[in-house]
């Protein structure tokens, strides 16, 4: 059996691969990133290092290849769907057998920007005929993580999430998620909702972080357009801070609070909690 994983030298592929190699042995593993340099070390262990850019379909290469773990890529909206979608065509011209793709949480219902873009993707993918599995990513602990340390310098934790909750997983979790699902048999066709163990809020994370770092931390939730302002006087393109702020906003009125069991179930073990994340950051 040969496991292809994209994106495998980016945060989520690179833990993949390495909960993978704890499965599989190197032989089997074949990655897909577009700078082959940067996955050297993973071609000194005996993985198949392919160079394939999403950007340039012609140059991805499936051939060989039983399961496909497509990892979503970053970028504008528009071009992330285009790319998935000419990566998805690819592995069924390429014969992939089983593609087991990175999805958002509630991909097909959410109102969340970011979700069209997953269903799209979903749906290029059924659509395909090639056996497949959606992995349902809700947020990582680590997005939130980021904006501790100014936090913890200023004495305020700014948001626009209001009192709304986030189920949020780390994405070590996730990662070893995906490794177990794509080494193993049984999840055809399955679609998996992937959170957390419950379900906090903004308050509580600048609390942990007070009560982690001993300094005084409070949370302050400010409009939207004055987040995303914010998030471009910082120099962050406009497609991300358009994102962040979507996110945020639709977390305040719930959209990503609903928790399961299906990454517990999966990992064999309760998924790590964000005061757990909070007290590895510091």
């Amino acid at each position: 059996m040969t496991i292809l994983v994209t994106g495998a030298t980016g945060q989520l592929g690179g833990l993949a691969v390495r909960h993978l190699l704890d499965r599989v042995p190197a032989a089997d593993l074949a990655v897909s990133v577009r700078d082959a340099s940067k996955a050297a070390d993973l071609a000194d262990q005996g993985v198949d290092v392919r160079q394939g850019d999403f950007s340039a379909p012609e140059t991805l290469r499936f051939d060989g290849v039983d399961t496909l773990l497509l990892i979503s890529t970053n970028g504008p909206d528009e071009i992330r769907l285009t790319e998935q979608n000419a990566a998805v065509d690819a592995a069924a011209r390429a014969g992939v057998k089983r593609i087991v793709y990175t999805s958002v949480s509630d991909a097909t219902t959410s109102p969340l920007g970011l979700a069209k873009v997953h269903a799209g993707t979903e749906a290029r993918i059924k659509a395909s005929g090639v056996a497949h599995t959606f992995l349902r990513n809700g947020m990582y602990h680590e997005n939130y993580l980021v904006s501790l340390p100014h936090a913890l310098e200023t004495g305020t934790l700014i948001t626009a999430t209001g009192t709304g909750r986030v189920a949020s997983a780390s994405r070590d979790d996730l990662a070893l998620a995906a490794a177990i699902v794509v080494s193993g048999e049984g999840h055809d066709g399955a679609v998996y909702e992937l959170t957390g163990p419950r379900a906090w809020n903004f308050d509580e994370l600048a609390a942990i972080a007070s009560d982690v770092s001993g300094k005084p931390v409070t949370h302050l939730s400010v409009p939207g357009e004055d987040f995303q302002a914010n998030l471009l006087a910082a120099g962050l393109p406009g497609f991300l801070a358009a994102l962040f702020t979507d996110i945020q906003v639709n977390i305040g009125l719930g959209v990503l609070s609903e928790v399961t069991s299906e990454l517990g179930t999966l990992i064999g073990r309760e998924p790590k909690t964000i005061e757990e994340a909070v007290r590895d950051a510091h």
